[in-house]
């Protein structure tokens, strides 16, 4: 099963799109899951994720205008329980021990987040934690 994880497009507050040689890859019909970190910021976002793949998941990041995720969200794929946060949430942004904390509760194989916009994994306690960066490569608060 082919999973696409992403985040942190900020279309059209912070980038016009996703960078054309990347959309190239997404090819309707070979994705079967999208899990969106969030900040999609527009619904337009949504519908062309929506056309990837019949399963997607998307969870509130800070910067959503209109449209209604929620916080976080479990999901199995395969074997996997895969939680779902934008990332802010977790305090400093990114921190190792709070996102393991994090995974703890929500009692998941691997803990997806973004918010900071730069593209993170690591294994810890056999657990494994993916920051997918950002999707546009829109700027972030950090820079």
């Amino acid at each position: 099963q082919l999973v696409l994880v992403l985040g942190d497009l900020h279309i059209p507050q912070r980038c016009s799109a996703l960078p054309g040689q990347f959309k190239q890859l997404l090819v309707p019909g070979k994705i079967q899951h999208v899990l969106c970190m969030g900040n999609l910021c527009a619904k337009d976002s949504y519908d062309y994720l929506r056309t990837l793949a019949g399963d997607i998941h998307v969870v509130r990041g800070d910067s959503e205008v209109t449209l209604d995720y929620p916080e976080e969200k479990v999901v199995t794929v395969g074997q996997f329980r895969i939680g779902l946060i934008h990332g802010h949430q977790v305090i400093p942004w990114g921190d190792a021990a709070s996102l393991a904390l994090l995974q703890r509760q929500l009692d998941v194989d691997i803990l997806i987040s973004g918010h900071t916009h730069r593209f993170e994994a690591f294994e810890h306690e056999n657990k494994f934690y993916i920051n997918p960066g950002s999707a546009t490569g829109a700027y972030s608060a950090l820079e």
